[in-house]
């Protein structure tokens, strides 16, 4: 579990089971999308995978991490509690995170 205030664009490997379907499964670098605010007084946190596999869509943001390349993967957010944050493993870039964030903001609004 992780002490430290969490922020948002942090990466942490979270563990993500048990799911159910085709939810993403194990214990996988995850992005925080939630914001400060709410991070900061909640024990909870909301997340976005990372993954260096599967089908590129319009909400799967590409990215590269820890020499890696891959997608954030919006279409499968969760709200996690704080005992699942493992460990954590840096930071998405900026632009990686604008573009997430602007995509979060196309498919929630009308």
């Amino acid at each position: 579990m992780v002490d430290a205030p969490v922020r948002r664009g942090e990466v942490f490997l979270v563990e993500l089971n048990s799911t159910r379907g085709r939810e993403i499964r194990k214990t996988r670098p995850c992005v925080i999308v939630s914001p400060d605010e709410l991070n900061a007084h909640m024990g909870t946190y909301i997340v976005a995978p990372l993954t260096t596999g599967g089908h590129v869509y319009p909400f799967r943001i590409a990215c590269r991490f820890a020499g890696k390349t891959g997608h954030i993967v919006l279409d499968q957010l969760r709200t996690v509690d704080r005992e699942r944050l493992t460990k954590r493993l840096g930071s998405v870039t900026a632009p990686a995170l604008s573009k997430a964030l602007g995509v979060l903001q196309e498919m929630f609004m009308p």
